[in-house]
């Protein structure tokens, strides 16, 4: 299964949710892909602490091949290459857990036919080897984003799932870019629209339905951790959150149209990594909450009745 990750403004915590989704699936057994297709700043190697490639590869990553310059892409398997001891040796019953990195001081470049079908041909191939393939896009309407729903048009790709994360934080300014991005002028869907139309080949309604939105830096208004605010404090976060979940249902990313929902965490706050047992555990400079919501999200990802009943 393919996994697209893409929000419409950076600072989503798209990188590092994706990040911690694929870690949490390779944890549960299954063989997980990370590629960086965030062109502008690949720097996926910084979560995953491989310093080699913290600021993408010095050659040989998804830009490279894209272009034709070289073929297979670098890949490199984090459990082995981390340089994070509490990541270094891959866990019992736990699944591979690969990083396909960007080219270091990559950039964006416009798809053309041959980059189109080098991207589908990488995509089927890592689709019969892995369980899952989560690619980090690029925010907005990037051609990270055009390519690859070009790509997924082709007749190879036509049989493999693929799902699209669409990523916001939970402000109204997110809510609003979130919907823009899908549904705007412009958006997924119009760029996504049959040939005929100047889209990318696929049917509006088959996306849309493999389209869920995913809240990040979400405040609870009831949490013990807000112990420490006034009341008017606790009673304007309620209003903000009740108008908030107003705002999403008017702009059809409400409840039913969500799949997961991460809480703040002071951690990422600072911090985009991966949050291991160690750090909610042992140190505890992590909530335990946030790692229950990444499990349960990575379980969704290709959970077909958590889908069927949004």
């Amino acid at each position: 299964m393919l996994v697209f990750a893409t929000s419409d403004k950076g600072g989503t915590g798209r990188s590092v949710t994706s990040s911690n989704l694929a870690y949490r699936r390779a944890l549960s057994g299954s063989n997980v892909a990370y590629l960086d297709f965030d062109f502008g700043s690949p720097t996926a190697g910084t979560i995953f602490h491989v310093d080699l490639v913290r600021r993408g590869a010095s050659g040989g990553g998804i830009h490279s091949y894209l272009q034709g310059r070289v073929d297979p892409p670098l890949r490199l398997d984090v459990w082995s290459h981390s340089d994070r001891s509490s990541l270094r040796g891959r866990p019992s019953r736990a699944g591979k857990l690969v990083l396909f990195p960007g080219d270091e001081f990559g950039g964006e470049f416009p798809g053309t036919k041959e980059i189109i079908k080098r991207c589908a041909r990488l995509f089927a191939r890592l689709d019969a080897e892995f369980d899952i393939c989560l690619i980090d896009l690029s925010a907005g309407r990037s051609h990270a984003t055009d390519i690859v729903l070009a790509a997924t048009a082709l007749p190879e790709l036509r049989e493999v799932e693929n799902r699209w994360l669409v990523f916001h934080r939970w402000t109204r300014q997110h809510l609003i870019a979130a919907n823009g991005l899908v549904f705007g002028k412009h958006g997924l869907l119009e760029a996504s629209a049959p040939q005929h139309t100047g889209g990318a080949g696929h049917d509006r309604a088959w996306l849309l339905d493999r389209m869920r939105f995913v809240r990040t830096a979400v405040v609870d208004p009831e949490s013990d951790a807000l112990g420490g605010l006034r009341p008017e404090q606790v009673a304007w976060l309620r209003k903000c959150d009740t108008d908030l979940k107003a705002l999403a249902t008017k702009l059809n990313i409400g409840r039913t149209t969500t799949i997961g929902s991460i809480p703040l965490d002071p951690l990422l706050q600072w911090r985009e990594q991966l949050i291991t047992d160690t750090d909610t555990l042992s140190r505890q400079v992590a909530n335990v909450e946030t790692v229950e919501a990444f499990v349960e999200l990575a379980h969704n990802l290709d959970d077909e009745n958590a889908w069927a009943t949004l």
